[in-house]
């Protein structure tokens, strides 16, 4: 059981999700042909996290179960940031992937220097890794609040990788109850990484919603035509549609004394 290092049900499974939510992403790139929707900025912070994190791979034993898994998620982090930035390249929205992730890197750098349990390299390194991978998530938050849209996978790839951390807050609530393990450092970034997923699905849910509501009072068919123009891919952009780009390309309202023939006319297209 050490050699195999298989873990309880609760990180069991928060492994699993997050192995999962790495199988959707990719399923979305390959399947579309298309990255768009996707923040490069965040698969390069995960890239940063997985590397840091794993430092120990090849200078101590680990088990087989951590060894595997800590060997995907390095490899797939790594041909995520290719895949965006090289092969898909054409399809990456850099427009809306605007982060600044300094603002994030170099407080969590210091963070990681000032409070850790040893003050050596591994530790630190290990550290940073815990307090980055808390807040890795916010440009693609932050770049799906500025699209005003996402697809559909995309928003079940967040939610399965958000489902991992809360995972891993139950393991923790496990391992201190029956093994007496209790680490702050981690319970922490956890906590604060499970809430920025909650709350930003939260907001974006209800800040999409308002959105399309908005678009809805104003034209009848914007919901339906939007749709429309997704679906046809919009081969003059390189990035996700905003709601009002497919309307204005889709949906040329000239006046508002037109709107009756307009969606007439708009309804004999769709069909």
């Amino acid at each position: 059981m050490v050699f195999w290092g298989v873990p309880n049900i609760f990180r069991l499974v928060g492994d699993m999700s997050h192995a999962l939510a790495i199988i959707i992403l990719f399923m979305k790139m390959w399947k579309s042909r298309s990255v768009a929707g996707i923040s490069g900025k965040s698969q390069i912070l995960f890239a940063i996290v997985c590397t840091s994190r794993y430092l120990d791979l090849f200078t101590a034993f680990v088990p087989i179960y951590n060894t595997a898994l800590k060997i995907f998620f390095i490899g797939t982090s790594y041909v995520t940031v290719y895949l965006i930035y090289q092969h898909f390249k054409r399809t990456y929205d850099s427009t809306h992937d605007t982060f600044r992730v300094e603002f994030l890197i170099v407080p969590v750098c210091g963070m990681a220097v000032l409070v850790n349990h040893e003050f050596t390299t591994l530790e630190i390194m290990w550290t940073f890794s815990i307090y980055l991978e808390s807040v890795a998530i916010l440009p693609q938050l932050f770049m799906v609040i500025k699209i005003g849209e996402t697809e559909s996978i995309v928003s079940f790839y967040l939610f399965v990788l958000g489902s991992y951390r809360a995972l891993y807050i139950l393991n923790w609530i496990y391992r201190y109850y029956f093994e007496g393990f209790y680490d702050m450092i981690a319970v922490v970034a956890g906590c604060v990484q499970t809430i920025l997923f909650g709350a930003g699905g939260f907001f974006i849910h209800f800040h999409l919603h308002r959105i399309r509501g908005l678009y809805a009072n104003a034209c009848p068919l914007a919901d339906d035509l939007h749709r429309h123009c997704i679906d046809r891919k919009m081969p003059q952009t390189n990035h996700l549609p905003k709601e009002e780009e497919c309307i204005s390309n889709c949906y040329p309202v000239s006046a508002p004394n037109d709107s009756v023939s307009d969606a007439s006319d708009d309804q004999t297209v769709l069909m």
